[in-house]
């Protein structure tokens, strides 16, 4: 009750900084109860952990928007408000994923599954990197991924949580891990692991920032209109202006993950070789 209690909806939108800090605290206190009684099972058991303390947030994040959707004035003004709760979630996508990459620098055997995650992804992307058609590959795969986080947030209200922390795990993994390569290449020193860290973020925020704002949208949206079936608001006004808004979403989210895949494929690789 406590972790999950620290931060309101509200004060996502009045704050949205805040959530910066709380998806790095949340993270952390995943990883060491995770690590600590499920050690075998770290790898997924910290992503649940994490998903959890999230959950009670995002499910009163999507009933305030739902109902801002409904009462504000103009579509303009409830996609202010949306954008913002976005914002929120993007923050604390970064610091789940920058205590990720902390903690894999010095226990590596936490991420086993994220590793296994990251070999198969470079595999498949290594094999298509001559391919005129990696582009299309990119955006179909976020593109899938867009439409699980619209569907499991529908379906089970904050099921995106799980999908964006794991996702968040993978990332972070990666990060450590391009860390603790190059620092060890450069000597090992901490201005190493200064350096390395900041290129880790110039090489996966690139393109993940808007990825990952993308994937919120979606989760966004799959929960507003989550919460006008649960709130039976089967109106004919209402159920308009609640798929106007959720429409809205989804098209500002798939627009987004075309220029994010055209980061990743044409941008991401000349910043970091």
């Amino acid at each position: 009750m406590v972790l999950e209690s620290l931060l309101n909806a509200a004060a996502v939108l009045r704050k949205p900084w805040l959530m910066l800090l709380y998806g790095f605290g949340v993270a952390n206190v995943g990883i060491i109860i995770g690590s600590w009684v499920f050690r075998d099972h770290a790898a997924l058991v910290l992503v649940f952990l994490t998903s959890l303390a999230l959950v009670p947030l995002f499910i009163q994040a999507m009933l305030d928007q739902e109902m801002l959707g409904l009462t504000l004035p103009s579509e303009t003004a409830a996609l202010k408000q949306h954008g913002l709760a976005v914002l929120g979630f993007v923050l604390c996508f970064v610091g789940m994923s920058v205590a990720f990459g902390m903690w894999y620098i010095f226990k590596p055997a936490f991420f086993s599954v994220q590793t296994q995650t990251i070999a198969a992804i470079s595999n498949s992307v290594t094999a298509r990197a001559v391919t005129p058609g990696l582009f299309t590959v990119i955006l179909i795969n976020n593109l899938k991924v867009l439409l699980f986080c619209v569907f499991f947030a529908f379906v089970y209200g904050a099921g995106g949580i799980f999908i964006l922390t794991w996702n968040a795990s993978v990332i972070g993994a990666a990060i450590g891990n391009f860390v603790e390569r190059s620092a060890v290449a450069a000597g090992g020193a901490f201005l190493a692991y200064a350096a390395a860290g900041g290129w880790s973020m110039v090489r996966y925020f690139t393109h993940g920032i808007p990825e990952v704002a993308a994937y919120w949208i979606g989760a966004l949206a799959g929960g507003m209109l989550s919460a006008a079936f649960i709130r039976k608001h089967f109106s004919k006004d209402a159920m308009d202006k609640v798929m106007l808004d959720v429409s809205d979403l989804i098209i500002a989210a798939i627009v987004i993950l075309v220029i994010a895949s055209g980061i990743e494929t044409f941008v991401t690789p000349l910043l970091v070789t």
